[in-house]
């Protein structure tokens, strides 16, 4: 009995030590075969390290903020376009003679001087330079880098003559000036929307189209062009 235990004891042992060879040697085939990209430890770790670590390309791209430069002239350009919208909106308490008109500028106003602020924290964030102040003023020679020139600014004929405005003949200019401002508005959006990288900026743009194509169509209605 004793013998054939002791056998029995030897036979198991031998068992398991082929077994483990076998797991060895399959290890060993797996690392050595990894270049042909089938499955093994060799494969799976190389997944895990490309699923833990982004490539290089799409960590420059992070730190980039994944805007490109039609965002930046996007920014660059709707800034000083908004601070014009906002500076004819403030002409109108005391000189519009419609509540409409009145409304409406109020209504531009609230809705473009938070973006302007928006519009700057983008540029900063990128390490731009953000449009001065005085930018805004300078009507006649203004143009958006990247957009054709298709502002709508006004000059500063028109402004004055906006500023010496009042009642009705104030409705009429301010209305007209703003239409066309809106228009340049839109281009810039398209141009944006179209080539733009930034999805909060193309976001931006998709919503000024849409705001403003209504305004459009609002001022046109009250002008008598409906």
């Amino acid at each position: 009995m004793k013998i054939e235990r002791s056998l029995v004891r030897r036979t198991v042992a031998v068992a398991a030590a082929g077994a483990a060879a076998l797991v060895l040697a399959a290890c060993g085939g797996a690392d050595d075969g990894g270049s042909d990209g089938s499955a093994g430890h060799g494969g799976h770790s190389a997944a895990a390290s490309a699923t833990a670590s982004p490539t290089p390309s799409a960590s420059a791209s992070d730190t980039r903020g994944g805007h490109n430069a039609a965002d930046v002239a996007f920014a660059k350009g709707m800034i000083p376009h908004h601070r014009q919208a906002v500076e004819m909106a403030d002409l109108a308490p005391g000189r519009a003679g419609s509540p409409e008109v009145e409304k409406l500028a109020a209504e531009i106003k609230k809705a473009q001087d938070p973006e302007i602020r928006t519009l700057s924290g983008w540029l900063t964030a990128w390490g731009e330079e953000v449009p001065a102040e005085g930018a805004a003023m300078d009507h006649s020679s203004h143009g958006m880098d990247g957009m054709d020139g298709m502002d709508g600014m006004m000059t500063d004929q028109e402004m004055r003559g906006l500023r010496d405005a009042s009642g009705e003949a104030f409705d009429t200019a301010f209305l007209e000036l703003m239409v066309k401002h809106h228009e340049g508005a839109l281009a810039m959006a398209e141009t944006e929307r179209a080539d733009g990288a930034f999805a909060p900026a193309k976001k931006m743009a998709a919503q000024i189209i849409t705001s403003q194509s209504a305004e459009i169509e609002r001022m046109n209605g009250l002008l008598g062009k409906g």
